[in-house]
């Protein structure tokens, strides 16, 4: 009997430890299948594999100082195909979408550098070698060679020889593209809306095609300041690794040239992830949004609309007038910019373009001998004639080689040289520095300069901001300046003090005379107000103004120059286009001779003369006379000081002035 008791209690402890065994492992099963759930449901679906595909943040917009829009975006359609739903019958797929597309005759991607009819041969300026060494072959394969090879490696053998050129077309765009579900392909871009609605409604037999809305660039003024603005386009293939690297789709736009391509990195958005689970056989089990995409930041530039327009209609205005009177004027520039600040408020060019048929007009425009494409404003050099004389009268009173109240006789022909007499346009007498300017004697500044020289005169033009850089965000020009050697005399120094022999940019004209009607700082010149998130409730980056140097000017010479440049607009070269003027406008207008061509007009402006806002250049080529431009200032002024306009739904505000 002892034995089969202590059997008895041998098999009741297992028992127990059988039951306490069972009951741990059903609250574990319990605590992973019901308590963690969410924890370990994705790594029990069955998934063999996890991608990720991108999700297009929109671009960043351009606006001007007051918000108004410059650069924004809106909706389109793209029709992509997505890897993770494309099935063996691609090829059938795209000849279809091909079909479809050439009845509505819309383009779509096609990059093979061969050409798109028989007998299909390599097409001139074409990335042959790319394709050669994606198609692994040879490097003196032919197109002919090429052309089996894609026939084979798509298996197109059962098309014609048009559809075959059509479907490899696409393939291999889509093979250069990376074309994988990390990376979908966009096979037609910004589509019509009813094209649209008939590949939606055939999607049921177009498998892995999609039409997706995504955000297309787009200018509210197609011609305004496109130089400025620039453009954004697609990445170029020689640049595609790089831009890889950085996390760009092969499909992405980028900025190219002007705010665009300065601005990319604020621009471009942070793009979103959709993440793919699919099983062994490659198929899809679940997808979800995985990261949303981030909208790019805005930037606001330092450019007024409203002056950005009223300059470009009256620079171009203007000069079709004096081109209908026969005049010789064939293009020009006008740059505005903050007196205390250096910013631009606008730069304007003529001839221009219109952004929107760029492209189509490319060889005209190219081939235009009044070079439409350049930004004159910005990168067009000129003699500035008479409008270096402030800075030549600033030179001769701080080093004390001039005295104001001293006047200088003008004899019209400048004799101190027995080699070199220049003359000046009149008998004037005897010329105080306020007469002078407003006559613009140029035997009054042949002796200012010649008592300074040439070395001192080049060192306050780089003080003021002539021959160097502005520091603008985009290309500008940094003119051309002569170097001297020493202080010595003769012509090339009586040559520079009248505005001959160095060249500069409009807005280096602005930033001139910005400096002068401040008192002597020179600041580095901008475009860029400041960047804000995309729906402006967050400022990122505010831009301060940043002074480069200051010009040493004392109170007497700032004076007298500056009331020198009044008399310029008052009875002087600059009445006819300002005397009446309601405010008082300080001024210099000059002329600039060109080697068998008619001078070039200038005319520089800062207002209001007691308490300056504003500074203006402006150069017309081959405009003859320095009031020409006369016009086209007052135009400007208008803009700034007179004008009412629609400010983001409200009236912008008449300034008044005491």
């Amino acid at each position: 009997m002892p034995f089969k008791k202590k059997n008895q209690t041998t098999l009741t402890v297992l028992s127990l430890i059988l039951i306490t065994a069972i009951l741990l492992f059903t609250v574990r099963v319990y605590s992973i299948q019901v308590g963690k759930a969410d924890e370990f449901v994705d790594k029990n679906d069955g998934a063999a594999s996890v991608l990720t595909a991108v999700l297009k943040a929109p671009r960043g917009e351009i606006l001007d100082c007051y918000g108004r829009q410059i650069a924004i975006n809106r909706d389109g359609y793209n029709i992509v195909f997505n890897k993770a739903y494309v099935k063996e019958n691609l090829n059938d797929i795209i000849l279809s979408l091909i079909n479809l597309l050439s009845e509505h005759n819309t383009p779509w991607k096609d990059e093979l550098p061969m050409s798109a009819s028989a007998p299909y041969g390599f097409v001139e300026d074409g990335d042959t070698k790319k394709l050669i060494k994606e198609l692994e072959l040879a490097h003196y394969a032919t197109a002919e060679n090429c052309f089996k090879e894609m026939v084979e490696r798509y298996k197109l053998e059962g098309y014609t020889a048009d559809e075959q050129r059509k479907i490899m077309g696409v393939r291999y765009s889509m093979a250069i593209a990376d074309f994988s579900i990390s990376y979908p392909f966009t096979f037609a871009e910004d589509i019509p809306t009813e094209l649209m609605r008939k590949v939606s409604e055939s999607s049921f037999r177009l498998d892995g095609v999609t039409v997706e809305v995504v955000p297309f660039r787009e200018y509210t003024d197609t011609s305004l300041a496109v130089n400025l603005i620039g453009t954004v386009g697609p990445i170029y293939a020689e640049d595609w690794e790089e831009y890889k690297a950085k996390g760009y789709s092969y499909d992405d736009k980028v900025g190219k040239s002007g705010i665009e391509k300065w601005g990319e990195e604020y621009l471009r958005g942070t793009d979103g992830e959709i993440t793919y689970r699919l099983d062994s056989d490659g198929n899809i089990i679940s997808k979800e949004v995985t990261m949303k995409p981030v909208a790019g930041k805005t930037i606001m530039l330092t450019l007024d609309k409203k002056m950005q327009r009223t300059a470009q209609d009256s620079l171009e205005k203007t000069i079709k007038n004096l081109q209908a009177d026969g005049g010789t004027v064939v293009a020009g520039a006008a740059v505005a910019t903050r007196i205390d600040t250096g910013e631009v408020i606008c730069a304007a060019n003529y001839p221009t373009y219109d952004s929107a048929t760029m492209g189509q007009n490319y060889d005209t425009l190219i081939n235009n001998p009044a070079k439409p494409l350049t930004d004159r404003a910005f990168q067009g050099v000129y003699p500035i004639g008479s409008t270096i004389k402030p800075i030549v009268a600033v030179a001769a009173m701080e080093n004390s080689l001039y005295n104001l109240g001293e006047t200088i006789y003008c004899e019209r022909t400048y004799k101190f040289f027995s080699d070199y007499t220049p003359s000046c346009m009149h008998y004037h007498g005897s010329m105080n520095l306020k007469n002078a300017l407003s006559k613009s004697c140029n035997y009054f500044f042949f002796e200012l300069g010649r008592r300074v020289g040439a070395l001192t005169l080049t060192d306050y033009f780089k003080q003021f901001g002539l021959g160097v850089k502005t520091g603008v965000e985009v290309d500008d020009a940094a003119g051309i300046i002569t170097e001297p050697k020493s202080n010595g005399f003769g012509g090339d120094t009586l040559q520079i003090s009248i505005g001959q022999m160095n060249a500069f940019t409009p807005l280096q004209l602005a930033n001139y005379t910005a400096t002068l009607a401040n008192g002597g700082t020179h600041y580095k010149a901008t475009l860029i107000d400041k960047i804000v998130s995309y729906d402006m409730s967050e400022t990122y980056d505010e831009k301060k103004p940043e002074a480069v140097n200051t010009v040493s000017i004392s109170e007497a010479t700032l004076k007298a120059v500056k009331e020198g440049m009044l008399s310029v607009t008052e009875d002087g070269t600059g009445r006819a286009a300002l005397g009446d003027y309601f405010i008082k406008v300080g001024g210099k207008t000059g002329t600039s001779e060109v080697t068998d061509k008619a001078d070039h007009s200038i005319f520089v402006a800062f207002a209001p003369f007691d308490n300056p806002e504003i500074a203006i250049s402006v150069v017309l080529e081959h405009g003859s006379s320095g009031y020409s431009a006369g016009t086209i200032v007052r135009d400007m002024l208008d803009a700034y000081f007179y004008s009412g306009d629609d400010l983001l739904g409200e009236e912008m505000p008449f300034i008044v002035l005491d």
